[in-house]
Formats: C-alpha cells, sequence, structure tokens
C-alpha cells in the first residue's frame, strides 16, 4: 500500500475509505428497517387533500 500523506487537516484515502464503507453500511441498516407506522400513517394525512376546513376556506373578499 502507498504511504499517503493526508492534506494539513484532512484524511487519508484509506481512512475516507474506511468511514464510507461504515456510512454505507449503517445506511443500509436504517433503510431495511423502513418507515415506522406512524409515519407512514402521518405522511398519508399530509398527502390527503384537505376536507372543508373553515379555518382555511377562502372567502370572496366581501369581510
Amino acid at each position: 500500500m502507498k504511504d499517503v500523506k493526508p492534506k494539513q487537516g484532512g484524511l487519508n484515502a484509506e481512512i475516507q475509505s474506511r468511514i464510507g464503507h461504515q456510512l454505507r453500511a449503517m445506511y443500509d441498516d436504517v433503510v431495511r428497517q423502513g418507515v415506522p407506522d406512524r409515519f407512514a400513517d402521518l405522511i398519508r394525512q399530509l398527502d390527503e387533500p384537505k376536507a372543508a376546513d373553515p379555518a382555511t376556506a377562502k372567502t370572496d373578499g366581501r369581510d
């Protein structure tokens, strides 16, 4: 393996590679867990069109 000197304050390529592998492994684990049901329900609620809500209803400008 080459002796790679890091830039001042930087990390060498081997350390960057190890960090990258660890981050990918952690991210893959999180992705496999999926979205909890309570979050999925909240997202569905946000995606649904709002019913006639008096607080958000538009007026015709004759207040």
